[in-house]
């Protein structure tokens, strides 16, 4: 076999093979595996510096992308343990220097670069990602002034995102301690490589998911926190999963990544910003001695407001008892009323009496003659009901009734034939009237009435949409069934055309 893949690269330095040869055939598969041992033989280990294209990322974890520069592409892979490790993942547009092997692939005959290594082509490269991210960022509005939520003046629970093991917690809690203990929960993160960006997202969110009252204390305030470093290892930061992460955040969240003259991403959609990690800590809480001195100054100012106002209030309260006149010069003009009244107590009562008893004389005296004039008058009607009780009068009376009740007998026989006739004779001239108003007499004259399926009239052609169903009623109790058609604007609308029973009848809407 060694032999028949030799032969296939030795020149035999003729332009075409012979008619007869005695060269090996090899099948395709033979073919590709030599050209690969080929490739990898002779660029078994490369550096190239291009920019990424097109990069997949499929479910399993591997990274597929494309080299590039102004003349030729070349594809590359990245294995998942060499993808998982990478401080900067690709995007397209990023200038990257990578180090791997050349090699090809027989299924689709074609060769790429396995990436063993890949780092950005210099800061410039790193700074024009990062710009670019910013400004996307910044257009969907992550970073405006009003989505900032204000830090709480003394958190009850500081919430921590940072690594446990390097001197930025041990900063973050001895100042904690120095200006105003609180208690400090710690998540704890890698705050640097391919898994930082991931897990300082989801820690983000953990802290904002613990619900309130529960277990574990919901924090007031949260600190993502990490020492100084360089772009590429505060890179993480800088990640879209955790400027995300931040500002969605219902937490009042303070970033305090690197030194003050390093910028991530996170400091922009944070709602505030630390230099430092001890700064944060500092933002975070007050100093309490300065607290307890402000309280004691606002405790005196206190004591000696209420003491200017209890001084105020006696001299007002002295002032105003001068003004007053005295008790016994009020109750003086009092006591002489009462004293007044007392003396004509005793006399009214008889005055009263006397009254009262001079008024019940004087109804005594008259109530004799008022009880004689009544009996007079009882008796002169008692008389003259006697006088119409006589036998003659009565007959009187009655035979008046009876030329009363015979007149009245006359007049209601002659009159009852002539009522029936006068109630026809109105009863025709209101039949003659409602004949003449009756829309049907509109009908008789050429005209029609369209009404919807529930039997309401339709006065206007814009009420009737497409798809209506009419009913039209025409001269002589008539009527036709029709649908709008819609086949012109609503502006135009039709029915579908109906020839009406009565030749004379006109088109429904016309023509316009």
């Amino acid at each position: 076999m060694t032999e028949r893949m030799s032969s296939l690269f030795e020149d035999d330095g003729d332009d075409a093979p012979s008619a007869k040869t005695n060269q090996t055939e090899l099948t395709v598969s033979e073919l590709s595996a030599a050209v690969k041992r080929t490739v990898e033989d002779r660029f078994g280990l490369v550096r190239v510096r291009a920019e990424v294209g097109r990069v997949s990322r499929p479910r399993s974890g591997h990274v597929y992308l494309s080299l590039k520069d102004d003349k030729a592409v070349i594809d590359g892979v990245m294995w998942k343990g060499v993808a998982s490790r990478l401080s900067v993942q690709p995007e397209e547009g990023l200038e990257v220097i990578v180090t791997g092997k050349l090699t090809t692939f027989p299924g689709q005959s074609k060769y790429q670069i396995v990436i063993d290594k890949m780092e950005p082509a210099g800061a410039g490269a790193l700074m024009a990602m990062l710009e670019a991210r910013r400004q996307a960022l910044a257009a969907e509005g992550l970073f405006d002034a009003d989505r900032k939520r204000a830090i709480p003046a003394l958190p009850r629970v500081i919430g921590v995102v940072t690594s446990p093991s390097g001197a930025v917690i041990r900063d973050i809690l001895h100042r904690l301690a120095e200006r105003f203990p609180r208690h400090v929960l710690v998540w704890p993160v890698a705050v640097q490589g391919e898994k930082s960006a991931p897990e300082v997202a989801a820690a983000i969110r953990g802290f904002d998911a613990l619900p309130a009252g529960g277990p574990i204390p919901r924090p007031d305030v949260l600190i993502v926190a990490r020492g100084g470093g360089s772009l590429e290892d505060l890179w993480g930061f800088n990640e879209e999963i955790v400027v995300r992460a931040a500002a969605e955040c219902s937490i009042p969240l303070i970033s305090a990544v690197g030194h003050e003259t390093d910028t991530t991403l996170l400091d922009h959609s944070a709602d505030l910003r630390a230099p430092t990690p001890t700064g944060a800590a500092e933002k975070a809480v007050p100093v309490r001695a300065d607290l307890m001195a402000q309280v004691e100054m606002l405790s005196a100012r206190r004591l000696r407001a209420m003491q200017r106002k209890l001084r105020d209030a006696r001299e007002r309260v002295a002032q105003n008892a001068r003004i007053l006149p005295k008790p016994e010069a009020i109750l003086a003009e009092k006591r002489q009323r009462l004293d007044l009244a007392a003396d004509r107590l005793p006399r009214g009562p008889a005055a009263v009496v006397r009254e009262k008893t001079q008024a019940l004389r004087l109804t005594a005296d008259r109530l004799p003659r008022v009880l004689a004039l009544r009996m007079d008058r009882q008796r002169a009607a008692l008389a003259e009901s006697r006088a119409s009780l006589r036998p003659g009068a009565l007959t009187a009376r009655i035979r008046d009734a009876r030329v009363t009740v015979g007149a009245q007998a006359r007049r209601l026989h002659a009159a009852a034939p002539r009522l029936p006739a006068r109630k026809r004779d109105t009863l025709a001239a209101l039949t003659r009237t409602l004949t003449s108003l009756s829309y049907k007499r509109v009908l008789d004259r050429g005209f029609a009435v369209v009404r919807d399926g529930k039997g309401a009239v339709l006065s206007k052609p814009a009420k009737a949409k497409p798809g209506t169903a009419l009913k039209i009623e025409f001269a002589g109790d008539q009527t036709v069934d029709a649908t709008v058609d819609g086949a012109k604007p609503a502006a135009k609308t039709r029915t579908k055309a109906v020839k009406p029973p009565n030749p004379s009848q006109n088109d429904l809407f016309g023509d316009t």
